[in-house]
């Protein structure tokens, strides 16, 4: 039913100060947390198997809600500001109060796990939490332990996740009911009043991104996988760019989706499993994600049939962010270990709206540089009438909400790594080709394809390019599988003076985001972005 842990780690939660608690369920296997889970009424099966369950008003993280323990560990190490926001020690010390309290008579399920899956860089953790579904969502997204590793575990971070308990902002000193909190000094996250079980995930890769490189190691928000001949290709980039689709590739084995760090032995998953968005999911689309959901897996906020229990992934009546969260187990073809060699090429994936960007480039370490920084793709154009254009959007390290550190830590990190183990990058762009969105065409997935494996190949190195003039990149004139002109996006568009507005309205957004974000700590880097003289 459960992994035996001894007597001396059960005390371990009196020295949380959690005492008098009711029934501690401990680490339990998937099929009694999907029972309990049942049973409490916190969910229910679908017909695929998954167990479905609702997060309420909170359908996706919460930003604003979300802060760091201004102490001496943080003082003068975290960037501050609208994504890291302070709260004083004895503010979070009186909330922590509250909650303990709260939970006093309450059942909580334990599940010891760790992030990191090798084990000279692994983070053990305790998950203390209210509801079963969310210790089945923490058990299926960390990685877990044998029965030896439970009974000797020494947990080095905490998650107290209490999402009955509503915080309130003239008392507790935060902005609404809810609030997620880290705290680098007791070395634990407080998650209170939010259902959406994506936090305690989000909070780990954000301690993550904190500890790791004072450790000399590098975090990645990417996913990775492996050829044949033992190769890794990482790749990065924002919401609907990409990132899972191309990484799922049947003819090399998936290290992860989401999660990475870089260390001297080489890449390596932060998690075991993958939390997927699954609106408009299909078989045809997304076969391996569709074919992961099954007993085990955890569906948030589907919609399902009453009577015959079957999801419906296209309703989005209570969010366009359904998710599910399944092991890597799920999922064919995967790196069992969960861990790879020094990454061989890097991607950094656009989906460019504005149909300007070449659909490959070659960066120099340089411009890996400033484009990690800038972390640039574009949604669509907006509805509001005269708003035609599409919207440029910047994240720095394609994971700016869970940088604890300045942004250019992790860029300087990432050009030592390139440097040291000459690995090569590109910028790949999946978005429009000839117009922008509502005039051009979505670029070729066979196309993307075709420059991917050309690219991890060794293929492009030597290939002859032309340097685009306005954003100085570098461009293949030719690759197997792809028409040459697609690779001059000029040349792909009728009205070309429409071309050249567009694309200098597009550098002229990275020189704006690059000189308000970067130009202070980076200087050097603003020339390796666009030429507007």
């Amino acid at each position: 039913m459960a992994i035996s842990v001894s007597t001396e780690t059960q005390h371990a939660l009196e020295g949380l100060g959690l005492t008098n608690l009711g029934n501690v369920h401990w680490n339990y296997a998937v099929p009694v947390l999907v029972e309990q889970a049942i049973r409490r009424g916190e969910a229910q099966l679908a017909s695929n198997g998954g167990l479905v369950a609702y997060t309420g008003k909170r359908t996706g993280r919460s930003p604003k809600d979300r802060f760091i323990v201004r102490n001496a560990a943080t003082a003068d190490t975290v960037a501050w500001g609208a994504i890291n926001q302070p709260l004083e020690p004895a503010v979070f010390d009186a909330l922590r109060r509250r909650v303990v309290a709260y939970l006093q008579g309450r059942d909580v399920f334990v599940l010891d796990a760790r992030a990191g899956a090798d084990p000279q860089s692994s983070l053990p953790l305790r998950v203390v939490t209210e509801y079963a579904w969310h210790s089945l969502f923490a058990k299926q997204l960390f990685l877990g332990l044998t029965a030896e590793e439970a009974a000797s575990h020494v947990p080095e971070w905490t998650i107290l996740s209490v999402p009955g308990f509503k915080t309130d902002p003239q008392r507790d000193g935060v902005y609404s009911d809810i609030a997620v909190i880290l705290n680098f000094e007791s070395q634990e996250v407080l998650i209170c009043g939010t259902e959406y079980a994506g936090e305690s995930k989000k909070s780990i890769f954000s301690v993550l991104n904190y500890i790791l490189p004072q450790r000399g190691i590098l975090p990645m928000h990417c996913s990775a996988n492996q050829g044949p001949r033992g190769d890794v290709a990482l790749f990065f980039g924002l919401s609907g760019t990409g990132k899972t689709s191309l990484s799922s590739d049947p003819e090399r084995g998936l290290i992860g989706d989401d999660e990475h760090g870089w260390n001297e032995n080489g890449v390596f998953n932060f998690e075991g499993g993958c939390y997927a968005k699954c609106i408009h999911l299909s078989p045809d689309k997304e076969p391996q994600i569709y074919n992961a959901i099954r007993f085990g897996a955890v569906i948030e906020n589907v919609v399902v049939d009453p009577a015959t229990r079957a999801p419906d992934y296209d309703d989005d009546r209570f969010t366009e962010n359904t998710r599910v969260a399944y092991p890597l187990e799920h999922i064919a073809n995967i790196v069992e270990s969960k861990r790879g060699v020094h990454a061989n090429v890097l991607f950094f994936l656009t989906a460019d709206a504005f149909g300007v960007l070449p659909p490959i480039a070659r960066l120099t370490p340089e411009q890996a540089m400033y484009h990690f920084l800038s972390g640039y793709t574009a949604k669509l154009a907006g509805t509001e009438v005269g708003v035609t254009d599409p919207q440029a959007t910047f994240e720095a390290c394609f994971g700016a909400p869970f940088l604890p550190l300045p942004a250019t830590t992790y860029a300087r990190m990432l050009r030592d790594k390139l440097n040291r183990h000459h690995a090569r990058v590109y910028l790949l762009n999946t978005g429009w080709s000839g117009g922008p969105f509502g005039v051009g065409q979505r670029i070729s997935i066979a196309h993307t394809r075709a420059m991917l494996r050309a690219a991890i190949a060794g293929e492009l190195e030597a290939a002859e390019t032309y340097t685009d003039p306005l954003f100085g990149l570098h461009v293949p004139t030719h690759i197997a599988g792809v028409p040459d002109a697609v690779l001059r996006p000029r040349d792909t568009w009728q009205d070309q003076a429409e071309y050249d507005r567009l694309a200098r309205v597009l550098a002229q957004r990275f020189v704006d985001n690059f000189a308000a974000k970067f130009a202070a700590q980076a200087p050097e880097l603003a020339a390796q972005g666009p030429r507007l003289a």
